[in-house]
This record gives structure tokens, C-alpha cells and sequence, in this order.
């Protein structure tokens, strides 16, 4: 910076410039954040202006009377000069905000809360926000028709947030765009458990109630924080290098589940076999009983999965997401094929390697098969919200997978996906990264019609 000489005007002069001037705390001259980040399918999921580090939430539940009261400590980092910024917040009753300690002023605007802290916000500064609520908490519908958010059971509530489910049950960025860490401490009757993700660290009871502390040191998308309240078997024991594994199993489902979670940590060894070493602290399972849920989710360290839904080739679906998906999270929710493809390309190579048939043959199965739904539209551009859970995403979505490895041969594909999930580790990436990162790592390979005609083509390709 240049330096010059400075006139120092009159002191009358001093004082109408200060007459005129209004006040800004800090200097600072900010705008608001923006509500949603353009998500091509849920375009008012997450908020623009700031990046979350961490959520520290601490709730409170009563299953007889639904009632839920929580506060919400989010620490989060400003992306840009900010007057004001937005929280994904679904029903509840906010008692109260503050930033750094301040009251701050909030509006409500259907998922909106939005905040303007008593000074603005600089770009690049730390802030914690508070939030206190309470209240009922809504199970949400998704655009497939699915239930999400807060799912009461017969002893507790059920916590699920794919795609925007945990805006139900606390407020914060949501969006798979936004990963971090989290700490949750739930008090919940005497008697009842209550699990969540990452490792336990603490547990207390008092005047008839007991608390749960859980802590989730490696970043997590909000869709994937779950929360499970009720009774439940709980076994601890160890898997592949020492990794501690955890399941919660409904006590009714727990002689229907013995034989399947006692393969989770040969799966677990398997999966580290094929895919890179496991990318969080610790592992396991939470089997809901009959009517909490009618889907399985990958829930990050434990996935949640229906008793009805308990099968080996679901452990090792749900199980295979901690890589592609939990770890490494799809930017927007255009990219899901990058979570379920490769998922369900897990299945057809742990059938491959357990003396089923072989990846290429469930391939040609499909292609050659009756299921006109796989063609519906490309797995890089479901038709709407409603359809980013469909078979094209799925299946289609492993029929790229297959084509790849055809067409890299078998070392080049494994160090691909080996690769991509070791390189964007705990990060976020799109299909544009995926179909780059391929081109990079087989740089002698044409892939020019697999995208065309797989990836974003509308139809069946004409070649298997």
C-alpha cells in the first residue's frame, strides 16, 4: 500500500461526516446469504454466505408427549461479507438466537430462519451461532412419496434425512455440500437408549433420565446424521485393524438379525480389500423394528436398515456408501448416481467374488433384460426430485461402473475407484470431477461415448 500526505480537514467538517455517516459494526458492509444454493432439484436446500466446521446439539425427548427441546451451537465460517444468513429449519418453535453472544434478530419463512446478527458479519471470520427450540417434529414427505425427518416409533423416534430430513429436527446448512463435524448430547427417559453417529463418549442418568453423548470427529453430510431413540440391543466388538463396530438392534429382531450383522466386519474387510482403507473411526449397524422405517440409509459409521430389509447384499450396499457417499458426497443431488451406482456396483462385486454370477453377467442381465424403467432417463439427469432414487440411478448407475472397468481393465478400474475415494476423502465432488478424475487415470482410454450414450444419454444405448 502507497502512502501519501494526508490533509486533516477542519474539525466542522469532521463532525457533519460524522453526522452523515451511519454506524456499522466493524466496518463491515455486508449482504445477506443467500436461501438454497441452486440445487437443481431442491433449490431452497442449504444456504449460501458461510461454510458450517461444526454443530454441537444438544436435545431433549419425551416419547409420550413427542415434544422435543434443542439447542443448536453452530460454528460456522463466513464465505463472504454477511448482514444476514439463512438456516434450514422445518416447524419447531425458535425460543431464541444469538450470534457471538448477541441476540440476534430471525424470521420465519417456511424451511427459512433467517438470521441478522446485531453486527455484520466479516468474510473469512468464525462465528458461533445459538439456536433454542422446541417443539413437535414433523415427518416430512419427499417428492418420491417416502417419509423422512422425525419418524415416531412405538418407544422413541426414528432421525432420518435423505435429501432434507434433518432440517426436521435441527437447524443448519442442509445440504450435502456442507459437511462437518457434530457433537449430540440427548436426553431421553431412563430405560431408553438413544444412538447416533460416530463413537459414544459419554453417558449419565439422573432424576429419572439419562444422557447420551455422541461425537462425530470426521465431517458428515446432514442427510446422513441420524438419530435413534427406544430400546435396543447394544453389542460392541471389533473389526478389521481394531475398528470398534457398534450395533443397535431392536430387541424383537435381534435372533432375525444375529446371522447377517455377524458378517459385518468380514464385509467391512472386503470392502477395504476393494475400495481403500475405511474413512471413519468406527462402524456398525441400527436395525429398526417392524414400522420404523421402509428403506435403508446409509447412515454415516452406522447405517440404519429395516428388519424386513436385512439381507447380506443391503449390509453391503449401505456399508460400501461410507466410502462413496459418506465420505466422499455428491456436491448436488444430480449427482446421487455417484452414491448408488457405486453402491449397488458393490453388490454385483461382492456377488462376483462369493460365487454368484460375475459383474459382466448381471450387466448383460440388465441389458438384455425387460426393465424398461432402467431406461427411463440418464443416471447424470433424473427427469425431477421425485426420480433421484430410481432404478436409472441405481442400476444404470452400476452399468457405467461396468463399462469402465471394461473398458480400463481391471487394474486401471481399481485404482480408479480406489483412487477417487482416497482422493477426495471427506470432501464433496460432482460427476464432472468423477468422469475427469477417470479420464486422468486412464489417459490412453477413450470414455467419450460411455458418457455420451451412458451417462447423459436419454434411451437404451444400442451397445451393451
Amino acid at each position: 500500500m502507497s502512502r501519501s500526505v494526508r490533509l486533516v480537514p477542519p474539525a466542522a467538517v469532521l463532525l457533519a461526516l460524522a453526522l452523515i455517516t451511519p454506524a456499522c459494526g466493524g466496518g463491515v458492509h455486508g449482504t445477506p446469504g443467500g436461501s438454497g444454493v441452486r440445487d437443481p432439484y431442491f433449490p431452497k436446500a442449504g444456504n449460501g454466505g458461510y461454510d458450517v466446521g461444526h454443530y454441537d446439539l444438544t436435545l431433549d425427548y419425551t416419547p409420550a408427549g413427542r415434544r422435543l427441546t434443542g439447542t443448536a451451537v453452530i460454528t460456522a465460517r463466513a464465505t463472504q461479507d454477511l448482514s444476514a444468513f439463512d438456516l434450514d429449519l422445518a416447524g419447531l418453535h425458535v425460543d431464541s438466537v444469538t450470534v457471538e453472544g448477541k441476540d440476534a434478530r430471525f424470521e420465519r419463512a417456511g424451511q427459512e430462519l433467517t438470521v441478522r446478527p446485531h453486527d455484520d458479519l466479516s468474510k473469512g471470520e468464525t462465528f458461533r451461532t445459538t439456536v433454542r427450540y422446541s417443539g413437535t417434529p414433523r415427518t416430512l414427505t419427499d417428492p418420491d412419496g417416502s417419509e423422512e425427518g422425525w419418524l415416531p416409533t412405538s418407544d422413541g423416534a426414528l432421525g432420518l434425512g435423505e435429501p432434507v430430513g434433518s432440517m426436521a429436527w435441527f437447524p443448519g446448512n442442509d445440504h450435502p455440500s456442507d459437511k462437518a463435524s457434530y457433537d449430540l448430547a440427548v436426553t431421553v427417559p431412563e430405560g431408553l437408549q438413544a444412538v447416533s453417529n460416530g463413537e459414544l463418549t459419554g453417558q449419565s442418568t439422573k432424576g429419572g433420565r439419562t444422557t447420551y453423548h455422541w461425537h462425530t470427529a470426521q465431517p458428515m453430510a446432514s442427510y446422513v446424521a441420524t438419530l435413534a431413540i427406544g430400546h435396543f440391543a447394544i453389542t460392541r466388538s471389533t473389526g478389521p485393524h481394531g475398528l470398534p463396530i457398534l450395533t443397535a438392534v431392536d430387541p424383537t429382531q435381534a435372533k432375525a438379525s444375529k446371522d447377517v450383522l455377524a458378517q459385518l466386519p468380514r464385509i467391512i474387510g472386503w470392502e477395504e480389500y476393494n475400495f481403500g482403507s475405511y474413512p471413519f473411526s468406527s462402524t456398525g449397524a441400527i436395525i429398526a423394528g417392524p414400522g420404523a422405517a421402509d428403506y435403508a440409509l446409509e447412515t454415516q459409521n452406522r447405517p440404519v436398515v429395516p428388519a424386513d430389509h436385512l439381507e447380506t447384499s443391503t449390509l453391503v450396499h449401505e456399508l460400501a456408501h461410507q466410502w462413496y457417499g459418506d465420505s466422499v458426497t455428491p456436491k448436488s443431488w444430480q449427482d446421487m448416481w455417484l452414491n448408488e451406482g457405486f453402491a449397488t456396483y458393490a453388490e454385483w462385486l461382492y456377488q462376483e467374488d462369493h460365487g454368484g454370477k460375475s459383474a459382466q453377467q448381471t450387466f448383460m442381465d440388465l441389458y438384455n433384460g425387460d426393465d424398461d424403467a432402467i431406461w427411463a432417463y440418464p443416471p447424470a439427469k433424473p427427469s425431477n426430485a421425485a426420480h433421484i432414487s430410481d432404478t436409472p440411478v441405481y442400476q444404470r448407475g452400476a452399468m457405467i461402473l461396468q463399462k469402465i472397468r471394461q473398458k480400463a481393465g481391471d487394474d486401471t478400474f481399481y485404482a480408479i475407484i480406489q483412487g477417487w475415494a482416497a482422493d477426495h476423502r471427506h470432501g464433496s465432488a460432482s460427476t464432472a470431477d468423477f468422469t475427469a478424475y477417470v479420464e486422468h487415470k486412464a489417459p490412453h482410454k477413450d470414455f467419450t461415448e460411455i458418457w455420451k450414450d451412458w451417462l447423459y444419454g436419454d434411451g437404451k444405448p444400442a451397445h451393451p
